[in-house]
């Protein structure tokens, strides 16, 4: 069995309280030997690399999610900021905008996000980054493009930016925008959504752009929707991943597989 890396999944959540010990042997049962754990804020950092130090194939992220900004400190993001420097933390993430709940703090968001892209930036260490708003509209996309086009011209190292569009769902002039900046493009659940359309967006997108994640406790694919989402599922979206490309699926673990352990500079 090929290995697989579940890119993005929330393990300090609450939902995984009382059988995460279970839930990794699941994980490493359906082959996937790497988990990357993203953050929210100053504490799911904290329990983050606490997970790493007990259990073996766990990766740390250090961010704001931009869900958080709105009564995160000065201090909180100093804290991030020195998390950076621990070798445990592999990407500053997740970050991004959110405009689908509430829109009275944009400009917040696109502070501490433009903030973090530096952060990477000046750290040497991939993007991971979230977008979201209400279906149709893709405002917070063309802020997260611009803000990355403006920081890249302006930066003295714009080599260094890469990244992952986490959790895409399109418009699919986002995934033209992704190749631009050399970022690539998380591939979850939604693929199985009946209607989604990720499945057809997915199938013009170069494998070599792609990396699989679960976003776990949240998003779970076909046949779990609507249940608690766990890092085992990942095949799940590699085997419709490989239905919609045409692929061996085979062909898409050791190629995500061997995007995400470049990204991230995985020792595995």
């Amino acid at each position: 069995m090929t290995m697989l890396i579940d890119t993005h999944a929330h393990l300090y959540h609450r939902r995984f309280q009382h059988d995460l010990s279970e839930v990794l042997t699941r994980a490493y049962t359906a082959g996937v030997t790497a988990m990357v754990l993203p953050a929210i804020d100053v504490s799911s950092i904290h329990a983050a690399l606490g997970l790493c130090e007990r259990e073996s194939g766990l990766y740390a992220m250090a961010a704001l999610h931009p869900s958080s900004t709105r009564e995160a400190s000065e201090e909180d993001f100093e804290a991030v900021r020195t998390f950076c420097d621990d070798s445990r933390i592999v990407a500053v993430g997740e970050s991004g905008l959110d405009y689908y709940w509430d829109r009275s703090f944009d400009l917040v968001q696109q502070d501490v996000y433009r903030r973090h892209v530096r952060l990477a930036i000046e750290k040497n260490l991939p993007l991971i980054l979230h977008v979201r708003a209400h279906r149709g509209h893709d405002e917070p996309h063309r802020d997260i493009v611009r803000i990355l086009r403006e920081e890249r011209a302006q930066s003295q190292n714009p080599e260094r930016l890469r990244g992952i569009f986490h959790c895409f769902t399109g418009p699919a002039w986002f995934a033209d925008a992704a190749k631009e900046l050399g970022f690539l493009i998380g591939i979850g659940g939604a693929i199985t959504f009946k209607n989604g359309g990720v499945d057809a967006l997915a199938a013009s997108i170069p494998l070599e752009m792609m990396v699989l994640e679960t976003d776990s406790p949240f998003l779970a694919p076909v046949p779990y929707r609507g249940k608690r989402n766990e890092p085992a599922y990942v095949r799940r979206v590699a085997d419709k991943l490989a239905l919609v490309k045409g692929v061996p699926v085979e062909e898409v673990e050791r190629v995500t597989t061997d995007n995400a352990v470049h990204l991230f500079g995985l020792d595995i």
